[in-house]
């Protein structure tokens, strides 16, 4: 490990400097405050590199795990009147539940089927990331917060009020002393109600009413009559720098320099900005509330979403480990590098940190670095970890504004460009109508427009049910085509040229060419209309169907039932192992095909017809 010393030391500073402002703004973004994307970053990158597949990845937060976890946290918060006391134990454990399912993962073997997750979705899912993390940063950018806007929070006095009683309500059911005929309980309490308690409540419900996409849309206007110019001017100079850097050089990370920069101006004249939260000094402690009041009636409906973040997480560090194996000539280790994102990610819930995974731009910066191997990605932790406990108070005075301009950059980088440009050349496979359309548009869109003004989770789990349907008709029609089982004239294969002319009209060949299933199953269902009224016996040549699904068995015995009652002798040629053993399992063979009735090639089938077949047709 210690071979490469000197380019994993410089590898993993550099990315560590690069992972900071990023850190600090993902914090800020999710809704825990800038420690908690800290302390992620830390343990994620420190953890990851130490249990993981991947030589050079650098891991952390990133934009589309903190755009998740931004969900879940709302979601959560929501529920528990906005208090974040209350709230936190239930988030980070959901963040550990989600980690310990990444280890699972791993160590069930599913790293490598990861890569069938379908383009369309991805490329929907990072769309609508950069446009959420885009649209949600356009109010810290001009300095506009709802909850303080006094105006606006009034609205919300009347539902507060309500949602206090209710929650009053709920408290005196959970006590078991509410009592329909005697409210005294209830009305003592609810005297107690200051307008104290409304307005915070009203706070909580505003901030609400004005998150994600949709809310941010709904308060725009009156955002933009409250710009607060100061706070306006610090992110757009941060935006400025950000790209305006790069073109001088590439050597010093330009978020970096900006973050700098613009803080150091706005600090260093005394300007009347907004600071970001204060982040704790000394070393990160364990909450362990996650494990004293944990519950599983708490955790349990969020236990979808702890899956969805963790094959986020999945998707997102495996896609940076095939550009780094790009890169490097390497090969990672698809499963071990889960089972190292989950233990980093369940360390980093444990201590207060927003899920992570493997961080592209961190990772290509430590190997242009010089980082070779695992040692660079815990030097990064290490480093993130130094500048916590010495700059930790110099860090709480960074504008927060220069993080929302910093936040802008990624969601506009952080969108699938490659596919939107797509669009337009991708084959029309569906027609509604007179409209012709390109499926994969279709789902790519669907996934960017929920994830977008509805549920990230959600939108991810349609866009995936949609593309295995789509996907499923696309191999059903092209294998059904091709399989060949179809009300066709069969055409004599070179081993039936001899067969006897006399035995024409009593002996039906069916040629079966391909699998048997869902996709084909009623076109072989009108097996029993093609056979002439002539025939007393059908021979079913398999020899070029490997494979028979559920839906195909049954068909095929459907069939054979038929041809029983017409009395009609059915006799198989060249059944191979899968179908043979799905028409073992209920027993088609032996109770419709007598094992006997099975033949391995055409020509000891074929003297068994003339043995035992007679001609009764023929003049």
């Amino acid at each position: 490990m210690f071979k490469h010393f000197r380019g994993d030391l410089f590898g993993g500073i550099t990315a560590g400097i690069v992972a900071l402002p990023l850190a600090l703004a993902f914090g800020v973004s999710s809704g825990l405050g800038p420690s908690a994307g800290l302390y992620g970053a830390i343990f994620i990158s420190f953890f990851a590199a130490l249990f993981g597949g991947t030589n050079t990845q650098i891991s952390g937060p990133t934009a589309p795990m903190t755009a998740v976890s931004m969900v879940i946290i709302a979601g959560i918060l929501a529920v528990h009147d906005g208090d974040v006391n209350k709230a936190l134990p239930i988030i980070l454990a959901v963040f550990l539940l989600a980690g310990l399912m990444q280890i699972v993962l791993g160590l069930i073997g599913l790293g490598r089927y990861i890569k069938y997750i379908p383009y369309p979705v991805v490329s929907g899912f990072m769309t609508a990331i950069g446009v959420i993390i885009l649209v949600t940063q356009i109010l810290p950018a001009v300095g506009y917060y709802p909850k303080e806007d006094q105006e606006y929070v009034n609205q919300f006095m009347a539902p507060a009020e309500e949602e206090i009683l209710e929650n009053i309500l709920k408290e005196e059911a959970g006590e078991g002393i509410l009592v329909l005929e005697d409210f005294e309980e209830t009305i003592r309490r609810a005297g107690k109600i200051t307008v104290e308690d409304m307005q915070k409540e009203a706070k909580t419900l505003a901030a609400s009413d004005a998150s994600g996409v949709v809310g941010t849309i709904k308060v725009l206007p009156r955002a933009l009559k409250h710009i607060n110019w100061l706070e306006l001017g610090l992110a757009l100079a941060t935006i400025i720098i950000i790209y305006g850097f790069k073109r001088i050089t590439t050597a010093v990370p330009s978020t970096l320099v900006a973050l700098i920069v613009v803080s150091g101006i706005a600090f260093g004249f005394n300007m009347d900005y907004r600071p970001i939260e204060e982040i704790p000094s000394g070393l990160p402690l364990p909450n362990l509330e996650i494990f004293t009041k944990f519950s599983f009636a708490s955790i349990t409906p969020y236990i979808f979403t702890a899956l969805t973040l963790s094959l986020l997480g999945a998707i997102d560090s495996l896609l940076t480990s095939v550009v780094a194996d790009n890169m490097t000539q390497t090969k990672h280790k698809p499963n071990k590098e889960l089972v190292g994102q989950g233990i980093g990610n369940s360390i980093a819930a444990v201590f207060g940190g927003i899920p992570g995974a493997g961080a592209t731009i961190r990772t290509v910066v430590n190997i242009n670095s010089g980082g070779k191997t695992r040692l660079s990605g815990m030097i990064a932790g290490i480093l993130l970890l130094v500048i916590l406990l010495a700059l930790g108070p110099v860090a709480s005075q960074i504008p927060a504004a220069v993080l929302a301009g910093i936040l802008v950059t990624v969601g506009i980088g952080v969108m699938d460009y490659r596919g939107l440009k797509a669009i337009p050349y991708l084959p029309k496979d569906i027609k509604l109508g007179p409209l012709k359309l390109s499926s994969e548009v279709i789902i790519m869109l669907v996934v960017l427009v929920l994830s977008s003004v509805w549920n990230l989770v959600y939108a991810v789990g349609i866009g995936l049910v949609i593309a295995s349907l789509m996907f499923m008709k696309k191999i059903g029609d092209l294998t059904a085509k091709r399989s060949d089982v179809k009300p066709l004239k069969e055409e004599p294969w070179a081993d039936e040229k001899n067969f006897p002319k006399k035995l024409t009209e009593e002996v039906f060949i069916k040629h079966i060419k391909g699998p048997l299933f869902f996709g084909s199953t009623s076109d072989f269902q009108q097996l029993a209309e093609q056979i002439p009224d002539t025939a007393s016996c059908v021979i079913i040549r398999m020899d070029l169907m490997q494979y028979m699904d559920q839906s195909g068995l049954y068909a095929m015995e459907d069939v054979l039932q038929d041809l029983k009652k017409k009395r009609i002798i059915v006799l198989l040629v060249g059944l191979l192992d899968q179908p043979k053993y799905m028409m073992e399992r209920i027993d088609i063979i032996p109770d419709l095909i007598p094992r006997e009735s099975i033949f391995e090639e055409f020509n000891s089938c074929l003297e068994w017809v003339t043995e035992n077949v007679e001609d009764i047709h023929s003049e």
